[in-house]
Formats: C-alpha cells, sequence, structure tokens
C-alpha cells in the first residue's frame, strides 16, 4: 500500500462515524465518571485532568484574544496557573480570567455532540492534538508528566484497542469532564465563604469588570451545569 493510500486511509478513519455503544455502556461509563469525582479522595487525583482543561482554556482564549502566552504551570494540589502577557485590562484580559472555569464543561459539551455524531475517533486524536498543544507551553516537570501521561493514555487507547474499548474510554472522558466540570465552582464557592481564594478567577474578573465576584460564580455554575443537562442528553441520546 503506498503512502497516499495509507494516507486516505487514516483520514478516513478518523473523519468517519463508529457505531453508537449501547444504552448500558453509556450508563456504566457515566456511573464510572462520577466515581471519578465524588469521593474526595479520588477526586484529588483526578482533578489534575480538569485543572488541565482549565488551564488549557485560558491559554487558548490569551492567543485568541492577542495576548502573549508566556506558559503553563501544574502543581501537585491540582491547583494550576496560565502566565500570558498583554494589557492588564481589557476584553482580553477579561475573556481570559473567565476561560477557565467553563473550560471543561464546555470541552465535554463539544466531546459529547461528536459522540452523539458517531465522531468516536475524531474525539480520541483531537483530544491528543489538544493535549500536545498544551504539553508545549508547560514549564513545569510535574505538569508536564501529567499531560504526558494523559496523552499517553489517549494514543495507547486510540491504536491499541479495539471499537468497544475506545467507545468506552470516550464515554468515560466526555461524561467525567462533564461531571467534573461542575464540582470546581462549589469548591471557589465554599473557599471564598471561608475568606480564602481572594485572588481566585472571579475575584479577578470584579476587580477586572466592577461585576461582583458572586455574579462570575453564578456564570461558572450557569455554564456547567448547563453543559452537562445538554451534554448528558447527547449522550444517552434523547
Amino acid at each position: 500500500m503506498d503512502s497516499s493510500t495509507s494516507a486516505t486511509g487514516l483520514w478516513s478513519r478518523v473523519v468517519g462515524t463508529q457505531p453508537h455503544p449501547s444504552l448500558w455502556l453509556v450508563l456504566v461509563t457515566g456511573l464510572i465518571a462520577l466515581a471519578a469525582v465524588m469521593p474526595f479522595r479520588v477526586w484529588r487525583i483526578t482533578r489534575n485532568a480538569v485543572t488541565i482543561a482549565h488551564e488549557g482554556g485560558h491559554a487558548l482564549v490569551a492567543v485568541l484574544s492577542g495576548r502573549r502566552l508566556d506558559g503553563i504551570r501544574l502543581h501537585s494540589d491540582t491547583s494550576g496557573l496560565t502566565v500570558s502577557r498583554g494589557r492588564p485590562t481589557g476584553l482580553g484580559m477579561v475573556l481570559t480570567a473567565a476561560a477557565g472555569y467553563p473550560a471543561p464543561s464546555l470541552l465535554g459539551l463539544a466531546g459529547a455532540w461528536l459522540l452523539a455524531a458517531g465522531h468516536i475517533t475524531a474525539l480520541l486524536w483531537g483530544a491528543t492534538a489538544l493535549l500536545a498543544a498544551v504539553l508545549v507551553m508547560i514549564r513545569n516537570a510535574y505538569g508536564a508528566l501529567t499531560v504526558v501521561l494523559a496523552g499517553a493514555s489517549f494514543v495507547l487507547v486510540s491504536w491499541l484497542t479495539g471499537p468497544p474499548v475506545q467507545a468506552a474510554f470516550a464515554y468515560g472522558v466526555v461524561w467525567f469532564l462533564l461531571l467534573g466540570g461542575v464540582r470546581p465552582a462549589f469548591e471557589l464557592q465554599r473557599k471564598r465563604r471561608h475568606g480564602g481564594a481572594a485572588d481566585s478567577d472571579a475575584d479577578q474578573l470584579a476587580r477586572l469588570t466592577n461585576v461582583p465576584a458572586v455574579v462570575w460564580l453564578a456564570m461558572f455554575h450557569l455554564v456547567a451545569l448547563c453543559a452537562l443537562t445538554g451534554g448528558g442528553r447527547w449522550l444517552l441520546g434523547l
């Protein structure tokens, strides 16, 4: 087989559609994702994946709004930091600060749309590409290790497993993003109630826009819950 034929076949595989899994698999992967989000001890580990999406959201919007992206750092306490240069005020800075908390939920919603359309392979490969882009901007060892492990899981599933395993993995990841995207806003709300997180995204946005932080926090809640509702309906075929 020549290279052009191989490339054509590979492209067809990526953009093509795959059969929808059974409803029981969709429900089981949702329950597994919920188990990865609810228990605090498990969440301390799995939250790293949400942090990657959170900081990736900051980074993507910073670049799209014309800011210069300096790098991303991920920490072992599941916190993260994205540093960009540009005007300290203005629309670009507001959009960049606002992008973090909604990012996991919006990624989950986009993933649910792809799965509802039968594009399981496209989702796996797209996620791998996004993780590779994040890896380029990582500026610390722990962050690099976290992103490499996440990317490796997508690569291994894409190349070494069959359609049933790929479908289960893809649905599990999307359920996790949708469910995991809800919890951070509640955590932030609890920290602010106890006088913590004074430099949170919501508080930065309040200083940038003169809109109270509680309003921004409500927006984070609204996006996450709407994404979970809409994405869940797509995944369940409703």
